[in-house]
């Protein structure tokens, strides 16, 4: 990765190994350096972190993510910037299908159910619903990540090959 790119888009590894608040949450955890680093395992993790994370049904994912990430030593800012594959529009319908896969493991019927953004539909409704959500959501969870660092790791590897490959064609050339 050119080095340009890394200075300009990456964060500063001191500046967050030095942050007062940080330190005293973390502690030495934040002095790896795959935090930062784009290397196969970090990165892989880092999606594995970051996809598990999306599915997890809580407010303040994106601290759960950076928290999963600096305790796995994977790559911090993909973990947290994967965590937007559920944001506020892909949210309905994905944990709908979390839901709809969580009734159909437990083989139950699927209520209709009207959502309503209040404190009583949560405590009425929501309790109607639980188990079968949060099966749906840990299992899409738990498959997202292993696809997604399995992915990670074959393409990877791939362009690793690939690379070897034409460098070997550049010194029969030459």
């Amino acid at each position: 990765m050119p080095k340009k790119f890394i200075k300009r888009y990456m964060p500063d590894h001191n500046k967050i190994r030095n942050h007062p608040q940080l330190n005293r949450f973390f502690g030495t955890l934040l002095h790896d350096p795959n935090l930062l680093h784009l290397n196969r395992r970090s990165v892989s993790g880092a999606f594995a972190v970051g996809l598990f994370m999306a599915f997890v049904p809580v407010p303040f994912q994106m601290l759960l993510a950076a928290a999963g990430a600096i305790y796995f030593r994977t790559n911090l800012p993909i973990a947290v910037g994967l965590v937007w594959v559920s944001n506020p529009v892909t949210m309905p319908p994905l944990f709908y299908f979390c839901y709809k896969l969580g009734t159909w493991i437990l083989q139950e019927p699927v209520q209709h159910i009207q959502f309503v953004l209040s404190i009583d539909w949560l405590m009425t409704e929501l309790a109607e619903i639980w188990q079968p959500f949060l099966l749906g959501c840990f299992t899409v969870g738990g498959l997202s990540a292993i696809i997604g660092a399995t992915v990670i790791r074959l393409l990877w590897r791939l362009h690793i090959i690939h690379h070897i490959k034409q460098r070997r064609l550049r010194k029969e050339k030459d």
